[in-house]
């Protein structure tokens, strides 16, 4: 499904956050959302879930979310927080159970299709040895694993990811990054993230959509928006820019 920004403007506390932001995302594609800290990455992210108070027209497949129920938003789109809450002594099954909880209707029980997907869900992410963990019990990586098992067990067809390789090392942000595509591929999946590594962004992303001050600075494929000049002007980062084997960019840090 596609997904739709036009005009956004968030304030919190009285202080614009987003000004203006517009942007399009394809079905089926993977856009990524990169800029300094303080540029209303997560923020973008949490208006669109409807988490946040905003102007402007937010839409998927053409339809308003705007004007959807909370439970019916949850149908339509996913979210895996940057640092998600996790209950102590939750078991990894019935934390990606959360995951089915619009389907459940209130004051209902899971049924038997609900914990038959989570279940699928776990063994596609390769977690189902881990099933009955405790949840403060796994390693980064797994934690990551699991909080995507929850919002893939929505069964939505947009996914949106913030920070997804946060605290990870690189072994783990690569699995984590190389999974991400293989489930947006194989489920058609339209995925957005934040994602402070533009390395990583520029390896995986179709598009990437720059912010800085609240604002689009650059949006379009890798190699147009990772440039020398942008990075340095937005990042304060000295940089050199170089094409990879596929076309895509390859970063390292120059020293002044």
């Amino acid at each position: 499904m596609t997904v739709a920004v036009r005009g956004l403007d968030v304030a919190l506390g009285g202080r614009p956050v987003l000004r203006k932001v517009s942007l399009d995302v394809p079905a089926g594609s993977w856009t990524a959302i990169i800029g300094p800290n303080g540029a209303g990455k997560s923020t973008l992210l949490r208006a669109v879930l409807g988490l946040l108070p905003s102007d402007g027209e937010i839409s998927v497949a053409g339809a308003d979310l705007g004007r959807l129920k909370p439970r019916q938003r949850a149908k339509v789109v996913a979210y895996a927080p940057q640092n998600p809450n996790l209950p102590v002594g939750m078991s990894v099954f019935d934390y990606t159970l959360l995951g089915r909880s619009p389907y459940i209707p209130h004051l209902g029980r899971e049924s038997a299709r609900d914990r038959a997907v989570a279940a699928e869900v776990l063994d596609r992410l390769d977690l189902a040895g881990l099933a009955g963990r405790p949840m403060n019990q796994l390693s980064g990586g797994e934690r990551q694993r699991v909080v995507l098992a929850r919002a893939l067990a929505q069964q939505t067809s947009v996914l949106l990811l913030d920070e997804p390789t946060t605290a990870l090392d690189i072994g783990h942000q690569q699995q984590v990054m190389e999974l991400v595509d293989q489930l947006r591929l194989s489920d058609e999946l339209t995925v957005v993230t934040t994602i402070h590594d533009l390395t990583l962004a520029g390896q995986y992303a179709d598009d990437l959509v720059l912010l800085s001050g609240g604002r689009v600075a650059a949006a379009g494929p890798p190699a147009e928006v990772l440039t020398r000049e942008a990075i340095e002007e937005h990042f304060d980062a000295r940089v050199r820019v170089l094409p990879g084997p596929d076309g895509r960019p390859l970063l390292s840090l120059e020293r002044p």
